[in-house]
């Protein structure tokens, strides 16, 4: 689902056309943070998936449990590992009433509880498995993308390495007694997010720019991503939809894709750690 400026939603299926064109000489602006608009309408990258404006990204980070900011959150939290990919696994936490939200927020492949208790705890569980079985808590979506033409092909390969990592997990003898293990349960979500018949992407779009446009049939979404098969006929290319935040979008009849795409040159090694977005 898609939402517009104005409240508008475009529900999105597979095989539907997804098409829109930036203003010419339109500038990409913030968005302002937690409901509130920029008020200097600072402009800001357009390779930026936030858009916002320093000040603006400051404000939306204050208490945030992602930011550590928040440490008597009295909710109970889920500690699991999502797997996006070979040698692609991380640990993170969720808030047990968001459920798997989190999980396909992400784009996570395929992924299981390892599980439940308060804040705290679970976050020193998310310290032991960093520090003592060297999983990371914080995975590139370029990577994530990039990694998602070269998936094993059955559920059980998926689930593999994640049922090695809680295996290992669940017997590190500094778990914390408040935090309830969870057996190991992994959810697939290949078919979830339409991978199983798109063909993989060769790229995808690095930002869009004043007077482009971007045009294709969806194949398949993961987390922020739709997969586009192009109207030039180059292939699935995959969409940030977070890249279009901060654009004046308007519809357009055809066109293809006149944005700068970045094209996939085989999956990342797994020492390639960086930065992954998103809020809990």
């Amino acid at each position: 689902m898609l939402r517009w400026d104005g409240g508008r939603k475009s529900a999105l299926t597979w095989g539907k056309r997804v098409a829109f064109g930036v203003t010419e000489g339109g500038v990409r602006t913030c968005v302002g943070a937690r409901g509130n608009a920029c008020p200097m309408r600072v402009a800001v990258s357009g390779r930026s998936t936030g858009a916002r404006c320093e000040e603006c990204a400051r404000l939306d980070r204050a208490h945030s449990v992602a930011a550590d900011t928040i440490a008597d959150d009295p909710r109970p939290y889920h500690v699991y590992l999502a797997w996006f990919g070979p040698g692609m696994t991380k640990v993170g936490i969720t808030a047990l009433e968001r459920g798997s939200a989190r999980l396909l927020e992400q784009g996570a492949v395929a992924f299981s509880w390892l599980g439940a208790g308060p804040l705290m705890a679970a976050r020193r569980t998310e310290e032991l498995l960093r520090a003592a079985l060297g999983v990371p808590d914080r995975i590139p979506y370029a990577d994530k993308r990039a990694v998602r033409a070269e998936l094993p092909g059955t559920a059980a390969e998926r689930a593999a390495e994640v049922e090695e990592l809680h295996a290992r997990a669940v017997g590190l003898t500094a778990w914390p007694e408040s935090l309830e293990r969870a057996p190991c349960q992994v959810v697939d979500h290949v078919g979830v997010f339409g991978l199983t018949e798109a063909a993989p992407a060769v790229g995808s779009v690095g930002e869009l720019v004043a007077g482009g446009v971007v045009g294709g049939e969806l194949v398949a979404a993961a987390g922020p991503d739709l997969h586009l098969a192009a109207e030039d006929g180059r292939g699935v290319v995959v969409l940030d939809t977070r890249l279009m935040t901060g654009w004046e979008l308007v519809p357009v009849g055809s066109g293809g894709l006149t944005v700068p795409v970045r094209e996939f040159k085989g999956m990342r090694s797994k020492e390639a750690a960086g930065v992954q977005d998103g809020l809990f």
